[in-house]
């Protein structure tokens, strides 16, 4: 079966995010203002194959504990849906 893994990546709480900080102030000077706390991330989509979402959805884990991530400073979650839906 086809799957379709939707993946977010996340500076954790406590990481300074100095990419947040200057799309913060950036929005503030162009006057939007209210504009706090910005964290910039990444998103990933990606297709694979696997007999069932059981097994997607450990193979998405894995990619994104050991490539899509640092789990050190980074956070991750995902979607999974079937391919085509």
């Amino acid at each position: 079966m086809q799957w379709k893994a939707k993946v977010e990546v996340t500076l954790k709480k406590a990481v300074l995010d100095p990419q947040g900080a200057a799309v913060e102030k950036s929005l503030q000077a162009l006057g939007y203002d209210g504009v706090s706390q910005v964290r910039v991330g990444k998103y990933i989509e990606l297709n694979l194959e696997a007999d069932d979402r059981k097994e997607a959805a450990a193979r998405v884990e894995d990619m994104s504990r050991r490539l899509l991530s640092n789990p050190v400073i980074e956070d991750y979650s995902y979607v999974l849906q079937e391919a085509g839906l």
